[in-house]
């Protein structure tokens, strides 16, 4: 299977469905959400997928009811006036890695397997993660490490790197992890790889700046009572999520009128969901999924 969608029919349930309506998944994937809403729309409906990675492209579903955007989701309002397309009714977005790119070994973005260090979603674009072990400068390393990747021990892994790198490039996946081999314990190996490579695949793809420009864009996007359905993997992702459609921005407080009131763009639908422990046991990559559902005021 190219994918299985985390919290599949609970995110379908918060989109609140109606057979006519016009519906976008913005993380197409391997169409696992996107199969579910067609199911539950009638020959009126439409459902707009976007994806830019072409192994995705290459799974579309063949339906006269879906049009599919080759694009990053954070042109979501372009592609949209583009096709004549003013309001819609919900959008879903996943903003995980799916477990095809996780397990395609020349992708680069499992711990797992030895592969190059690419990472790129988008395999147009120039910027690799083998750009960045090889090329940022140690105190950019740092940085990096700390903020997107929220390790402690950011210094000292940029400065193993650093020394490594002088002697030879850091080509694969393997390499990388021998050097952090080197310096960490084997009970703190596999959670700081994980934490290494998602700040890695944070930069490469440019993914926080891209899930905020999403954000800003759906409370133009939707009808009155659409809504927004986001699953997020990692507190970063997370966070920006939660601060959207609470207080309508991502730092600070909501804006206020003259007159004290906040005009927020969507009221929040229920808490934040999780994954059951039957489904964690059926794909142990959801067990940090955290869903999200907003309605458009």
């Amino acid at each position: 299977m190219y994918h299985k969608p985390v919290l599949l029919e609970r995110s379908i349930n918060g989109l609140e469905i109606k057979s006519d309506g016009v519906y976008v998944d913005v993380t197409y994937g391997g169409g696992g959400h996107s199969k579910v809403i067609l199911e539950k729309l009638s020959d009126k409906g439409k459902l707009i997928a976007f994806d830019h990675d072409e192994d995705a492209m290459s799974n579309r579903l063949n339906d006269n009811r879906i049009l599919f955007i080759s694009s990053n989701f954070r042109y979501l309002n372009r592609f949209l006036k583009l096709n004549g397309i003013n309001k819609v009714d919900g959008i879903l977005a996943d903003f995980g890695v799916s477990s095809h790119q996780f397990d395609s070994k020349e992708r680069g973005f499992s711990t797992r397997f030895n592969g190059p260090l690419d990472m790129r979603m988008d395999k147009t674009q120039t910027l690799s993660a083998f750009n960045i072990i090889n090329e940022y400068s140690v105190e950019d390393l740092v940085k990096l490490f700390k903020d997107y990747g929220e390790l402690r021990n950011s210094k000292q892994l940029a400065a193993v790197i650093g020394v490594q790198r002088s002697i030879a490039p850091i080509l694969t996946t393997a390499e990388l992890r021998r050097v952090v081999e080197s310096i960490l314990p084997d009970r703190f190996l596999n959670k700081t790889l994980a934490q290494l490579f998602q700040a890695l695949r944070i930069e490469v793809n440019d993914e926080l700046e891209v899930i905020k420009d999403f954000l800003i864009q759906t409370p133009h996007s939707l009808s009155p009572g659409g809504r927004l359905v986001c699953i997020s993997y990692h507190s970063l992702e997370d966070r920006l999520v939660k601060r959207f459609i609470r207080e309508g921005k991502f730092q600070g407080e909501a804006d206020k009128d003259v007159y004290g009131n906040t005009n927020l763009p969507f009221k929040k639908i229920g808490g934040v969901q999780v994954p059951s422990s039957d489904e964690i046991n059926k794909n142990n990559r959801s067990r940090s999924a955290k869903l999200r559902i907003a309605e458009k005021v």
